[in-house]
Formats: C-alpha cells, sequence, structure tokens
C-alpha cells in the first residue's frame, strides 16, 4: 500500500501563487510516477500535470502550461506542484495519485493506483 496526504491548499487572490505538496509513505516512491489532478463542484476530475520516474519526463495539461511546474524530490517522498499566475477558473479540489505505468498512461486517471484525499484551492477575483 501507498499511502498519499496532500497539503499546501488555501484562499489567494487571482494573479498569486501556491505550492502544494504530496508526501508518500513507503521506500519505493521512486518506482512511481506521480500526477496532479483536480476536480471543481460538477465537473469531471481533470489532468493537470504529471512527471515520470524520471523527473524531466513532466507533462502538462493545456491549460496550466506555463503556470505550473510539478516536480519531485525522492529522497523526501514528496512531489510539489508549484501554481503561479493563478486563475478563479483552477479553483477546485486537488488531488495526487501514485502509478507504476508508462509515462505515456499518466494523463488517464485508471493509471493511478492510488490516490491522496485532496487539498482545496481557492481562487478569488
Amino acid at each position: 500500500q501507498v499511502q498519499l496526504v496532500e497539503s499546501g491548499g488555501g484562499l489567494v487572490q487571482a494573479g498569486g501563487s501556491l505550492r502544494l505538496s504530496c508526501a508518500a509513505s513507503g521506500r519505493t516512491f521512486s518506482s512511481y510516477a506521480m500526477g496532479w489532478f483536480r476536480q471543481a463542484p460538477g465537473k469531471e476530475r481533470e489532468f493537470v500535470a504529471a512527471i515520470g520516474w524520471i523527473s524531466v519526463n513532466a507533462y502538462y495539461a493545456d491549460s496550466v502550461k506555463g503556470r505550473f511546474t510539478i516536480s519531485r524530490d525522492n529522497a523526501k517522498n514528496t512531489v510539489y506542484l508549484q501554481m503561479n499566475s493563478l486563475k478563479p477558473e483552477d479553483t477546485a479540489v486537488y488531488y495526487c495519485g501514485a502509478s507504476p505505468r508508462s509515462y505515456r498512461q499518466l494523463p488517464y486517471h485508471s493509471a493511478y493506483d492510488y490516490w491522496g484525499q485532496g487539498t482545496q484551492v481557492t481562487v478569488s477575483s
């Protein structure tokens, strides 16, 4: 079992920044690709960003490209999502997931075996 706990969410004004963290348990963290998804009320859970076993392999949804950056620190068993230039439409619960699958599967929800409970991000105008 892999346990994931997100943190770092909160309330910010449009144009502001937040950094989300996802702390994982277990000694095999580096064997998993990691992803961030988000879900707003009444909407489907959507892909935000993912990072492969090798940190250079990072992928982003078009809606966040150039504003968000995903990174990981395997020594700390933690993945991060740096969110800059936040917009009201970024408001959602953000979830991190762990996937043992190849990089081309990472934009899909079904690729992830483990999920955290989410952290709320609210962006006011």
